[in-house]
């Protein structure tokens, strides 16, 4: 089992005291056909526990960079990985929002260069119908890639399918390439469709979340939906995905009414700061009547022109398609997990001209939307720096748990 050989690995290595912090010298000084080992965050088994550790990274392959890891943002997507609601395995290695430094680079890679700043995001294939008409996050290979646990079987040989392993370059292969990035680890080989440069002056802390979190919660709205300006928005659970939507929604897009709706009531009060016209407590018992009556009458029922569940809850999702009014258009970016089910009334939804979509990461480009965020958060239109939280990686603990609480609407480790 691959956590028992994790556990192992680990007790021999404090006993050898093996683990060390690695300097970006000794890196590149490494040969690539060398097994280089790099400290990591690993979840041992899916307990949702996560503890430091060393790996090896294996060779790097021709459409792949070495990526000295500066800052990664803290995602729910992890926490539900590590324990076990979506795809992952014993002694993961996740993180999908990384920001970094190119230390190496492959012969196949022309988009970055060696000392080159990037923000990482999802991997792509770059040659599918989806991806060759600018909707990378609708690749065909979109679950292998992401979630696969192992480079994509497009790219590597049989041989080198394993990005990382937890004894040695012949060791137990881990669950790795998350993301085309497994971010978690302190060096990391990263496929060349999950980086984007930025500029050498770019704060990679700061902008880290804008590979998952922000450019899903900004996309929905953005892109997915395509919100009109003057229109109504609900967004249900404003975490950092849902403020991400609602600043959007509220700067970007320009809606008129946007009614944030979450349990906390602090996030709607931040909500509310960051562009939110309302707020609804989310256990409340009328949500659907409040919302009708906050957004107006709409085609005779009342209801909203858009909405945007963040929260991936079942029970949630039919409140937010109920609160729609006449050709009103819902999307959900939460993941519930394979095989979840919601049920609707087929005639309202008919009758009223509802739609109901589904958004994979915003359906973003991340090298064109990522920058264009960026743009919006120096403008004063996109600040997503009001509700990021800073730690240092050894202090992960402290940020996990403040991610589950709440405390943090968005965590960054930084190394």
């Amino acid at each position: 089992m691959q956590g028992s050989v994790w556990q192992a690995t680990q007790r021999a290595c404090k006993k050898k005291k093996t683990t060390k912090q690695y300097s970006t010298t000794e890196i590149i000084d490494t040969t690539a056909t060398m097994s280089r080992t790099t400290p990591a965050l690993v979840v041992p088994e899916l307990n949702g526990k996560f503890e430091m550790g060393e790996v090896y990274l294996s060779e790097m392959q021709p459409d792949e960079v070495l990526v000295e890891i500066h800052a990664t943002g803290f995602c729910h997507t992890d926490l539900s990985c590590a324990q076990g609601l979506l795809p992952s395995a014993p002694g993961c290695v996740l993180g999908h929002e990384g920001a970094g430094v190119v230390l190496e680079a492959g012969s196949e890679v022309t988009n970055v260069a060696v000392g080159d700043k990037v923000l990482m995001s999802f991997s792509h294939c770059e040659t599918c119908h989806s991806c060759t008409t600018g909707h990378p996050s609708y690749c065909y290979a979109f679950n292998e890639r992401n979630f696969g646990g192992a480079r994509a079987a497009a790219s590597h040989s049989p041989s080198s399918a394993s990005m990382l392993s937890a004894n040695g370059p012949d060791g137990k292969p881990l669950f790795s390439s998350f993301f085309g990035q497994s971010s978690f680890a302190r060096h990391t080989l990263v496929h060349r469709s999950s980086v984007v440069k930025v500029g050498p002056d770019t704060d990679l802390a700061l902008y880290a979340p804008l590979g998952c979190g922000m450019q899903t919660g900004a996309g929905a709205v953005l892109n997915s939906l395509r919100v009109r300006e003057g229109s109504s928005v609900a967004v249900f659970g404003v975490g950092s995905v849902g403020m991400a939507a609602v600043m959007a929604a509220a700067k970007i897009s320009r809606a008129e009414i946007i009614i944030a709706v979450d349990l906390q009531q602090s996030r709607l009060d931040l909500a509310k700061e960051l562009g939110a016209t309302h707020r609804v407590i989310g256990s409340d018992k009328d949500v659907v009547e409040q919302i009708r009556k906050i957004s107006g009458v709409n085609g005779g029922i009342g209801g909203v022109d858009y909405a945007v569940d963040c929260t991936g809850v079942q029970a949630v999702i039919r409140t937010m398609i109920d609160s729609l009014g006449t050709r009103g258009r819902a999307s959900t970016v939460g993941a519930p997990g394979f095989g979840k089910e919601v049920s609707i009334d087929v005639m309202n939804h008919l009758t009223y001209g509802k739609e109901y979509v589904g958004c994979t990461e915003g359906d973003s480009n991340p090298a064109e939307f990522i920058p264009y965020l960026m743009e919006m958060q120096a403008k004063g239109l996109f600040p997503m720096d009001r509700f990021i939280s800073y730690y240092d990686m050894k202090d992960y603990a402290t940020a996990i748990e403040d991610t589950k609480t709440g405390k943090a609407i968005k965590a960054v480790l930084k190394w």
